[in-house]
C-alpha cells in the first residue's frame, strides 16, 4: 500500500486492494504497517488511533475478513489503551471474529551524529508478548517492523512450532534498499519457516518521507518466491507444507542449538 494521512481513503485502498487478492482464493491476506494512517507527527498517530474494539479501520477489517470469508492480517494500526498507545497487528478469522492481537515489541530510538533524532517511544509504548495464531491447519507468528532487526524474537516464535512469520513494516527507501531483503530472507532461513513481509511504499507525509516497498514471501530455504515491484499492488504465495518438512529434515538446526 502506499497509505497516507487520509484515513477514510486508506481504508477505500485497503479494501480495494483485499478485493484483488482474494481472487487468488487465499487462506490469509496480509496488509503493511501503518495502513490506516501513515503521517509525520506524533499528533497525527495519536488523533488516528482507535479503541478496539471500535474505529472505522477496525471495523472495516473486521467487514472485509467476514465479507470475503478469509483471514485477514491487519498489518498493523495505533491502538489507545488507557493513556497509552500502541503499534498493533489485529488479525480476523473468516467470520470477523478477532483472533489474535500483537503490538510490537521494539521501538526506533536513535541520536545521530548530525544532530537528528528519532523517537518512536515518544509516539509508542512498547509490547511485551509473543502473540501467535491459528490459520488454516498453520501456526502464524507475528511482529512489526523493526523487529526485523532482533532475531531473537524470531527464534522465539520457532520455539513455539511457528511454521509461518508475519511481518507487516513501513521500512524507509534507505535502509530498506539494502536491509529489507537480506534481513527478511535471514529471519526464514534461521527459523526455516515461511515469512511474509509486507511494506508500504513511495513518499507519504507530503513527500517528506519514502517506504521501500517490495512486499515478498519467502520459503523456508530463503527464497523469495513472490514479491511486489515499486509500486502498490498485491503478490500471491503458496505455503508448501512439504518443502517445510523437507528443509527442517535435511538442516535440522532446531535440534543443534546450544545457547
Amino acid at each position: 500500500m502506499n497509505s497516507q494521512s487520509d484515513k477514510s481513503a486508506n481504508i477505500a485502498q485497503a479494501e480495494k486492494l483485499v478485493a484483488e487478492a482474494v481472487t487468488e482464493k487465499p487462506d490469509l491476506v496480509v496488509l503493511p504497517e501503518y495502513w490506516a494512517m501513515l503521517g509525520d507527527q506524533p499528533a497525527e498517530f495519536h488523533a488516528s488511533a482507535e479503541t478496539f474494539p471500535d474505529g472505522e479501520a477496525y471495523r472495516a477489517l473486521q467487514g472485509m475478513a467476514k465479507r470475503h470469508g478469509v483471514t485477514i492480517h491487519g498489518g498493523s494500526m495505533v491502538e489507545k489503551s488507557g493513556n497509552s498507545f500502541f503499534n498493533t497487528t489485529v488479525v480476523f478469522d473468516p467470520e470477523g471474529e478477532e483472533i489474535a492481537r500483537y503490538r510490537k515489541i521494539h521501538l526506533f530510538d536513535v541520536d545521530l551524529p548530525d544532530g537528528i533524532s528519532h523517537r518512536e517511544s515518544a509516539t509508542i509504548a512498547p509490547g511485551r508478548d509473543l502473540v501467535t495464531y491459528e490459520c488454516a491447519g498453520h501456526k502464524v507468528g507475528c511482529a512489526i517492523c523493526y523487529d526485523l532487526r532482533f532475531p531473537e524474537l524470531f527464534r522465539a516464535l520457532r520455539d513455539q512450532d511457528v511454521d509461518v512469520i508475519v511481518l507487516p513494516a513501513a521500512f524507509t527507501l534507505m535502509t530498506g534498499k539494502d536491509h529489507w531483503e537480506v534481513l527478511s530472507r535471514a529471519r526464514a532461513i534461521e527459523t526455516q519457516t515461511h515469512f511474509v513481509a509486507v511494506g508500504q511504499t513511495g513518499t507519504h507525509a507530503g513527500g517528506k518521507k519514502a517506504c521501500f516497498g517490495h512486499s515478498m514471501l519467502i520459503n523456508p530455504w530463503g527464497h523469495v518466491v513472490a514479491q511486489v515491484g515499486d509500486f502498490v499492488g498485491v503478490a500471491a504465495g503458496v505455503v508448501n507444507d512439504d518443502y517445510t518438512r523437507q528443509v527442517r529434515t535435511n538442516v535440522p538446526v532446531h535440534l543443534h542449538h546450544v545457547l
